[in-house]
């Protein structure tokens, strides 16, 4: 039973991981967007996210540890 707890949770890692890096792609983007038409709002909210995601991120590389 112990095993398939940790085959499940390594599993959840592995995909919270994955839409993590599709988050911090789409957030890159957005900010990059929001430089170019110099757009403050969106730019300020870009970076809040990254930050969010940043911190999620650091979470889940600690536990890995």
């Amino acid at each position: 039973m112990k095993q398939v707890v940790n085959i499940h949770k390594k599993t959840e890692y592995t995909n919270r991981l994955a839409v993590l890096r599709m988050e911090l792609d789409y957030e890159l983007a957005t900010l990059y967007e929001a430089m170019i038409e110099e757009n403050e709002e969106q730019k300020l909210k870009s970076k809040q996210k990254l930050e969010e995601l940043r911190q999620e991120l650091l979470k889940y590389s600690e536990k890995k540890q």
